[in-house]
This record gives structure tokens, sequence and C-alpha cells, in this order.
């Protein structure tokens, strides 16, 4: 089992796409890269706490790699505008990928090489170490399954039905 943390703007809609994907186990909503532990939405919302909006993905590393879970990431994020995704603008949606394992700080600058060729040096997307990610509010958790028609800013159909559960 391995884990990564994903900022795409408003958690809701990350996790909801993630938690449809084969050889993901288990996915939760929280703060990440932020000044202080344990913030609210309020002072996340109010910029009185610094964190990105992130959902952790944890999977089974032999049914979808950490390069395939990043391919999906940039299917779902721009990952060109700084503190923007989709009608979403703030500090906290910004995007970032926070990796948990030393090791795979280098597997995800590789990626973002091969994947963005001449365009890297427009990537916003932060990488750095998770260092301090906080779970969110128990009515952040899978809060488009609790409500369907909830806001969200991400596609959940660019996952190709063989990549689904």
């Amino acid at each position: 089992m391995k884990s990564v943390v994903l900022a795409g703007g408003c958690f809701w809609g990350v996790e909801a796409y993630f938690k449809q994907l084969k050889g993901v186990l288990e996915t939760s909503v929280g703060y990440v890269d932020g000044n202080k532990r344990n913030p609210s939405y309020d002072e996340v919302c109010q910029g009185v706490a610094t964190h990105a909006e992130a959902c952790r993905v944890t999977y089974d590393e032999k049914t979808v790699t950490l390069e395939e879970i990043l391919d999906h990431f940039f299917r779902i994020i721009n990952p060109f505008t700084p503190n923007r995704q989709g009608h979403d603008i703030g500090f906290q949606y910004r995007s970032g990928i926070y990796y948990e394992q030393d090791d795979e700080e280098e597997r995800i600058y590789d990626f973002l090489e091969k994947h963005f060729k001449k365009d890297l040096t427009r990537v916003a997307t932060r990488v750095l170490k998770n260092e301090d990610y906080d779970l969110a509010e128990p009515e952040h958790q899978n809060y488009l399954e609790k409500n369907p028609n909830g806001y969200c800013h991400v596609n959940l159909g660019l996952a190709r039905r063989e990549e689904k559960k």
C-alpha cells in the first residue's frame, strides 16, 4: 500500500474522481502545506490558515502505479494556473503533489519531464514532501456521495471504463 496527497482545487471532486479508480483502496480529504496543524475549513477559506485543499489517495501499486495516479491527476487539473482550478480561485486551490516516501520525489519529477516536455517550466503544480496533511472535518469526507448534486469542478467522466472499479 502506498499513498500520495494531491491538491487540485476543491477537494470534493478530486476525492470523487480517485475513489472510482481500480487500485485505489482509500481516499480522504484534508489540508496540506500550511502554517498550522489541524486547521478548520473556515480558517482555510478565510486565509487564516495557508493550506491547500487536498486528497490523500491510498493505492495498491500492484494494480495502479504512482505514474498512473499522476496521469489521472493531470487529466482533472490545469497545472499551469497558480491558485486556481475551474471556478475556484484562491491560495487554497493551488495544485500540488505531496509525496510520502523520499524515493517517490525522483519518480514524480521524471514523470513531469516526460509528460510536459518543453512546457515543464510553465507548470505551477508544487512538488513537496507531505509534512503536515490533516484530515478535514467529517462533513467533507465523501462529500459528493452524501450530496450527489453538490458542486464539483472535476469531470468525473475522464476516467475510462476499464480504469474504473
